[in-house]
């Protein structure tokens, strides 16, 4: 990892920069894929799975005879832990569902909101160096509670033609509508154009590499809303010198066995426990089956060293990561001065795997700096709200004047007269 002293404020923004997601070279690929796939629905999909996923498939839709099949391969300590991850992120989403208020402005004047599920959603599960079962549980759950009535799931199969049997129990358990065996950027556009056999739907979630998350990208200009804008995954680790440096090691490759793009920063106010960590780093690196992953990542990761704990709260807010474990003696002082953060983990015991599996908050977050403005996935993300209003002819009264004057002064005199006729 690359260490860095001390460094001027002024340096930051090239000290905190991303591995840049260099996505121009393969803009017409995907546009090509997408307008095949547009024009000619699922003869263009069948082609594509048996180009990129190497598979030919008679159909793409999982039956339930597949189901049975992946219920009996999922070994019972695995699905105990699927269900307790549910019934955790279950408990947490529904504790969001919003609350209809009727609220009276004026006299006679009455507005409220109504919360509705998107009809139909698009999840993308990716199945390439690990089956993201993960993931299903945390997209499917929050459109189930939120009252979404699709749930369409697309995920690459195998060259055989099946689907990973935990990403199968996982979409049982969060009840989701419908599986397709199709991955990459046409699982991407089955899903915003609508073909023979996969239904079109209004959003899109799910991560992906880089080609699905152009795909996403070029779709949601005209035809179907995301989640967010994606990038590689990424954690910042905020800790004084009463951290335990073998935790924040384990931390930082917990995130770096992610991908070789993914990203893991150390900010630290104490220069012992960032030469322990280093040392611990390199030692924990030698056990992992994904090493050679985790190394590549390492490579464009940092251990940062600063003056006090209000230059780290800073750089840490300019960061702005996507997961940020605070490892400090008065971390619940720190985590309120922090503003910008996707998720955010504190104290010894709470590591960045728990919000990825089963603590019950959601792992899709914005990356890549997004969380200044951005918020991850949660119930509101599956759901619109639409307000309603109730004018009384008293309510007319109180404020036809006032959006009378507002309409002459916009020059909207058909807006003026809609008031006017009714005070008359």
């Amino acid at each position: 990892m690359n260490t860095i002293y001390y460094p001027a404020e002024n340096e930051w923004n090239s000290l905190l920069k991303r591995s840049a997601l260099k996505t121009d070279a393969i803009q017409e690929t995907v546009s090509g894929i997408l307008k095949q796939i547009k024009d000619e629905g699922d003869k263009a999909v069948l082609k594509f799975e048996e180009l990129f996923d190497k598979v030919q498939l008679s159909t793409f839709q999982v039956s339930s005879s597949e189901f049975e099949e992946a219920e009996k391969e999922v070994d019972e300590e695995l699905k105990a832990a699927i269900l307790l991850a549910h019934r955790n992120i279950t408990t947490f989403h529904a504790a969001q569902k919003f609350e209809t208020k009727k609220i009276t402005t004026q006299p006679g004047v009455t507005c409220w909101q109504k919360a509705v599920g998107i009809e139909k959603v698009g999840l993308y599960i990716p199945g390439g160096t690990a089956p993201l079962f993960s993931t299903v549980l945390m997209l499917a759950t929050p459109a189930q509670i939120a009252g979404c009535k699709e749930i369409i799931l697309c995920t690459p199969p195998n060259r055989e033609g099946k689907v990973h049997p935990a990403i199968l129990y996982a979409a049982q358990v969060s009840r989701v509508s419908r599986i397709y065996k199709i991955g990459g950027v046409q699982a991407i556009g089955a899903m915003a154009y609508g073909t023979e056999s996969v239904p079109k739907v209004y959003k899109i979630f799910g991560p992906g590499n880089q080609y699905v998350t152009v795909a996403k990208q070029q779709v949601s200009l005209h035809d179907v809303a995301i989640d967010m804008p994606a990038g590689p995954s990424e954690v910042a680790v905020l800790a004084d010198g009463t951290a335990n440096p073998v935790f924040v090691a384990s931390d930082l490759l917990s995130q770096a066995e992610h991908g070789a793009d993914s990203q893991a920063i150390l900010i630290t106010t104490s220069e012992e426990l960032l030469k322990q960590v280093e040392a611990e780093v390199v030692r924990q690196l030698e056990e992992l089956p994904r090493k050679e992953i985790a190394q590549k990542a390492l490579e464009s990761s940092k251990l940062i060293l600063v003056k006090d704990m209000q230059e780290a709260i800073r750089m840490t807010n300019e960061y702005a990561p996507e997961h940020l474990i605070i490892e400090t003696e008065n971390y619940m002082e720190v985590a309120g001065q922090i503003i910008n953060a996707g998720s955010v983990f504190l104290g010894s015991y709470s590591p960045e795997s728990a919000g990825d599996y089963a603590s019950g908050t959601n792992h899709t977050l914005p990356t890549n700096g997004y969380a200044k403005a951005y918020s991850g996935v949660s119930l509101d993300s599956f759901i619109r709200k639409i307000t309603f209003q109730e004018i009384t002819r008293e309510g007319i009264r109180q404020i036809g004047p006032a959006i009378q004057t507002l309409a002459a002064n916009e020059h909207l005199d058909a807006h003026k007269n809609a008031i006017t006729v009714r005070l008359l």
